[in-house]
This record gives structure tokens, sequence and C-alpha cells, in this order.
């Protein structure tokens, strides 16, 4: 699958995964920090996210092996593979079924565990807009609203919005819901159980209920290389909430 990307800088190969309904510019402000910092840093679209292609299929051993696609047609030596949430779950998928191919895994607030169904909510919010009756983003605000009281997580979720038919004024997500929806277990996958000697850091938010102390063995049998660090008062958007703290934090570990 030809994914989307971004491209900055130039250096190591770093890859950056988003999380679930995110997208390759959720990344932008940090990405340019880590290119210009001696990464060729590359901040992908998975499938069904951003400009990537839309699959009925979706599922992590996918992911992961889009990703092997996409280090192949880059030509890519060495790379470091960065992952947030959903992203992070990618990550570990690769990490595990490619071994060898990575210099380091960095995974940010994120643990190896199958998780219970959480985005009820929000899925009843996504699927409430109706593209065929509103005409721009303050109509789809004002129905988000009705499900989703946190301001942060409505905000993320409108820059999905785009114009699909200018002509007919036409709007709809970015994302692929429908399919994102029908393979929703998928998404909350456990990482197969199984280990891998890459050298891996593990960032967790200090008030995200993720990454518990009781995930942390789950994360040593898989992954016996790891560290675990964790930044205060960060939530589960922890790059996006505390970004200096996350951003020294990852460079400390890849910096040669």
């Amino acid at each position: 699958m030809q994914l989307a990307f971004r491209k900055y800088g130039t250096g190591q190969p770093l890859l950056i995964l988003h999380g679930l309904f995110g997208q390759s510019d959720n990344w932008n402000t940090l990405a340019k920090r880590f290119g210009d910092n001696g990464f060729e840093v590359y901040t992908i679209d998975q499938r069904n996210h951003g400009l990537s292609p839309h699959s009925d299929e979706f599922s992590y051993e996918l992911m992961a092996g889009d990703i092997k696609e996409f280090i192949e047609e880059h030509k890519l030596k060495n790379p470091v593979l960065l992952g947030h949430s959903m992203g992070g779950k990618t990550a570990m998928f690769f990490a595990l079924k490619y071994k060898g191919v990575l210099d380091k895994l960095i995974v940010a607030d994120m643990a190896p565990i199958q998780y219970k169904p959480h985005h009820n909510e929000v899925m009843k919010a996504l699927h409430s807009v109706d593209f065929k009756k509103i005409t721009n983003r303050k109509e789809a605000e004002a129905i988000l609203n009705e499900y989703i009281s946190d301001f942060g997580t409505k905000q993320f979720l409108l820059k999905n919005i785009y114009w699909k038919d200018t002509i007919n004024n036409i709007m709809d997500w970015r994302f692929d819901l429908a399919a994102i929806s029908k393979n929703y277990d998928e998404i909350l996958a456990e990482v197969p159980n199984d280990s891998c000697q890459t050298n891996s850091l593990f960032i967790r938010g200090e008030r995200s209920n993720y990454v518990t102390e009781s995930e942390t063995s789950e994360i040593k049998k898989r992954f016996p290389n790891s560290a675990l660090e964790t930044i205060p008062g960060a939530g589960h958007w922890l790059h996006a909430e505390k970004p200096d703290a996350f951003y020294e934090s990852v460079i400390r570990f890849i910096k040669p």
C-alpha cells in the first residue's frame, strides 16, 4: 500500500506513526525538531487515515506490513520507529514480526495488552455527523458537543474534516470511519506473545491509564531490552501536552 507521508531533515531515518483518528500532520512541530537534530523524519499516514488509501482490511498485521513496504520502497537503513497509541501497537507488531530491521523502537503511551472497548462515545459522535445535512465545521462541532466534553478531543477529530466535493459542498472525514468501525476489535488486539531484542523506549503520561504498573511485566516479556519513562503531568496525548519533555526523552534515547 502506497502510504502518504511528510519528510523533514536528513540523517538516520526516524519513522513516526500517529494514533487512531490521527494523521501525519499531528506531528509536524516535533518532526521538524527531530529533523533539525540529525534525523531524516518520515511522518506517515497509516492506512484508512489522513491521505493514505482506504481499505476494508484493517489490522496491525497489515499495518506492520505497510511499514515494511515503506522502508523497502524508500531504501531506509537502520531506521528508528516511533508510534503513539495505535501507532505504538503497529510499531510493536512491526518489531516482533520483522526482527533485526529496526535500530531502535519508541512506543508512546501504549502497552502490548488487549484493551477493553473505550471509544464508545467518540464512535457515537462520529457516526452522528451526517455530512448530507451539514455544510460547515461549526455544525459538526455542535453535534460532537452532544457526546464529547473534552475540548482537545473535539478539535483533534474536527481536524479530520475536509471538502470531499467543493462543487456540491460535501464534507467528509479523512479517516475511513466505516472500515475502522467494522474492524474496531482489531485495534484493541494484544501484541503477539513473542520477544525481540530491539533496544526500546516506552514513554507514558503520568495522568494516563494506558500503561499501568501491571502492564510493565508484559512490556518486559516482549521487549527485554526496554526502558520505561513517565512524563509528569501528561495524559495520553503526552507529545502534544508536554512536547518539550517528550522531545527530550526521545532525543536522549536516539541520539548517538
